[in-house]
């Protein structure tokens, strides 16, 4: 095994033995992005290998080599981070030997996290790295790298992370799970391979030990009665258990209440270890800043009120004074020079026992393993961090007998590890936008019933008679629009052409605002799509009139279709509203007008939907109106402007025209990057 620290040793570690395939690549990961550069030994992008070509090229080239690819089918609030349709671009000339699946066999809210990479069941790789942008980077961190771009050519900051490599028993166990993965979603069963032929080692890569025992920790939440597997978490709380003398950790987050619990039992004991946890400074996005931060602040003074013996330290990376942090992404653990583990899972309540996880892990208590491996580790992680070498670390603890004095004795200016200023971190409780902490970092799925139940208030109870009737009708009602859409001239008839034709007709009619409301609020009650309706208001009347008659129709059907969901009630709408309402979760039925702002941004589920649910939740009036009128009245000013500028340059396609329409499009392009990056979070 060998341990590959940065994005750019594991890129080119993969890349190695990718080269060296014969009859199986899997890769299964949070993100998968086929444009990343593996290989950027220098500033020319031209230069570049990505990954697209390098795994076509060597399908094409290898007879009987088959690439399965599993990624997690993301939630919509990624859309933007993510490449669109990646088997297209992995496949080209190639498809029906590269095999591409979207992951959604999990509970709702929970995602597929494994990075994991099999090479012909001989070599493989599992940590904290996904195949995707901003990953890359190299142990020198520099602010200013060319070669820290994404995809897109847009640069990041420094970025920290670790993954492992390993052969032999490790590698084709990876490989077992993996196939069991693949199983779970296609109900088809991937051949194991028999592990012959050479060892597709990486070229470049030492082994940091030999003939060693590796042990694989897993997180399954409990799904279609399969049974929850919870490996990830007894480890870490058995590990924490055993250590003696130091307990080093790097991680993203620090939100598990199992682990922190952990560690202040630890750090309650008089003769415990110590503890150094190397943390973000913060984490990227507000959202994250206003959830997962404010969480771990809450765990940290909990932590620092069970210091009773001052053996804590919690430290973020500095690459210079003045500089950007150095992002932790990394997912380790090193403890007294024996154990090492190093894997997917984070330290929050969700990598317990919500989402699919994998780490590795070795232990020097067997006769195989060689010491010194941990130690090889942490000295290589602290002289990173501390712009210093392996040995000056090695020496620092030989001559001090202690992990912290040992940092301590090595910190300065430039580059460092610096202590988290909690003074700015504690005080923040996030009270705001935390009301339940179980619903923004759940430890377990959470029942579909009670997700409900938290956005659908209780009613009082009705006779079962009155349910069944008030059920059946409302089912009928709606089989009945949705068959005239389907089946009737009435899908042909709603069109956008028929629509303006009679929008025009009615113009100069003084009822024409009651007309267009009307039209709106019929529209909603036989589900037209809503951007429909906007958009045929678009085509007829100036953006001024067409803002204010789309945003009065809107707010008319919404206010309608709220009275009916109100009616209806929560049983009923439960059955009417399907799987996708149940995706909306506690944290944003909390927050009444920012409530209904957020889902008139995110495609939650239709209009009519949504509105119906808000009616049932009973959710204040005056929020959902308001909220309704802020959400979308940005975007439909964008489409009445827009829809007025293309209809002028097609009439008249002038270059001055064609230039305004172009640089509206930029703005809207601008504004949607924008609203990406305020929701946006890495993981």
């Amino acid at each position: 095994m060998a341990f590959l620290v940065d994005g750019a040793s594991y890129y080119e570690a993969f890349a190695s033995a990718v080269e060296q395939a014969q009859k199986t690549i899997y890769i299964a990961g949070w993100d998968i992005d086929s444009r990343i550069s593996l290989l950027r030994r220098d500033t020319n992008r031209q230069d570049a290998i990505r990954l697209k070509e390098i795994v076509a090229k060597k399908v094409q080239g290898t007879p009987g080599l088959r690439v399965h690819v599993l990624c997690w089918d993301f939630s919509m609030i990624y859309a933007f981070e993510r490449e669109w349709l990646p088997i297209f671009k992995l496949g080209w000339n190639t498809r029906p030997r590269i095999h591409f699946l979207m992951d959604d066999e999990h509970p709702t809210g929970a995602s597929q996290h494994q990075k994991i990479v099999v090479i012909d069941d001989r070599v493989a790789f599992s940590g904290g790295m996904d195949l995707t942008g901003h990953r890359w980077d190299t142990p020198e961190h520099r602010p200013d790298d060319p070669r820290r771009i994404t995809p897109m050519g847009l640069p990041y900051k420094p970025y920290h992370d670790v993954q492992m490599v390993v052969d032999g028993d490790a590698a084709s166990t990876l490989g077992d799970l993996f196939r069991d993965r693949w199983q779970r979603i296609t109900g088809k069963q991937l051949p194991a391979k028999e592990g012959e032929g050479t060892i597709p080692w990486p070229s470049r890569v030492n082994p940091d030990a030999t003939d060693v025992r590796v042990a694989v920790a897993r997180t399954f939440p409990a799904y279609k009665g399969r049974p929850e597997v919870r490996e990830v978490e007894t480890l870490y709380k058995d590990a924490i258990h055993a250590s003696q003398n130091y307990i080093y950790i790097e991680n993203q987050y620090l939100t598990s209440a199992v682990v922190a619990k952990a560690l202040v039992g630890s750090l309650e004991q008089q003769n415990g270890p110590e503890i150094v946890l190397v943390l973000p400074k913060e984490s990227s996005g507000w959202l994250e800043k206003s959830s997962m931060d404010a969480i771990r602040a809450k765990v940290l003074k909990h932590l620092f009120e069970g210091d009773q013996y001052g053996r804590l330290r919690v430290l973020y990376p500095l690459i210079e004074e003045g500089c950007t942090p150095l992002f932790v992404h990394s997912k380790v653990m090193i403890s007294d020079d024996r154990f090492v583990r190093i894997g997917s899972a984070n330290l929050s309540n969700r990598s317990m026992g919500l989402d699919s996880e994998c780490d590795l892990a070795i232990e020097s208590g067997d006769s195989v393993y060689p010491e010194g491996a941990a130690t090889v580790l942490r000295n290589r992680l602290l002289a990173e961090h501390l712009g210093s070498t392996s040995n000056k670390v090695d020496a620092a603890m030989n001559q001090h007998s202690s992990l912290i004095r040992a940092i301590e004795s090595l910190s300065g200016k430039g580059r460092t590890l610096k202590p988290l200023d909690l003074d700015q971190q504690l005080p923040f409780d996030g009270t705001v936008l935390v009301p339940d902490i179980s619903y923004i970092d759940p430890e377990k799925p959470i029942q579909m019933d009670q997700m409900i139940d938290q956005f659908v208030h209780d009613e009082k109870p009705k006779s079962r008679k009155c349910y069944l009737l008030k059920s059946g009708v409302a089912f009928l009602v709606l089989l009945g629009m949705a068959a005239a859409w389907r089946w009737t001239p009435l899908s042909e008839w709603i069109d956008v052409e028929r629509m303006a034709s009679w929008a025009r007709s009615i113009e100069g009619s003084a009822f024409i605002g009651a007309g267009i409301v009307g039209a709106y609020i019929v529209g909603t009650l036989v589900m037209v799509p809503v951007t429909l309706l906007v958009g045929a208001t678009a085509m007829v009347f100036t953006p001024l009139k067409s803002t204010l008659y789309a945003l009065a129709g809107c707010l008319s059907s919404a206010v309608v279709t709220y009275a009916i969901g109100a009616r209806l009630g929560k049983r009923s709408i439960r059955k009417i509203a399907g799987q996708k309402i149940n995706r909306l979760s506690k944290i944003l039925a909390e927050q009444g007008l920012l409530t209904i702002v957020i889902v008139r941004n995110l495609p939650v589920a239709p209009f009519t939907i949504v509105n119906l649910i808000a009616g049932a939740s009973h959710i204040r009036f005056r929020d959902y109106v308001l909220g309704t009128a802020f959400g979308m009245a940005p975007g439909i000013l964008a489409i009445s402007v827009f829809a007025d500028r293309l209809i002028l340059t097609v009439k008249d396609p002038g270059w001055g025209n064609i230039a305004l329409t172009i640089g509206l499009a930029i703005v809207l392009g601008i504004g949607i990057w924008w609203a990406k990056k305020r929701i946006s979070r890495e993981k």
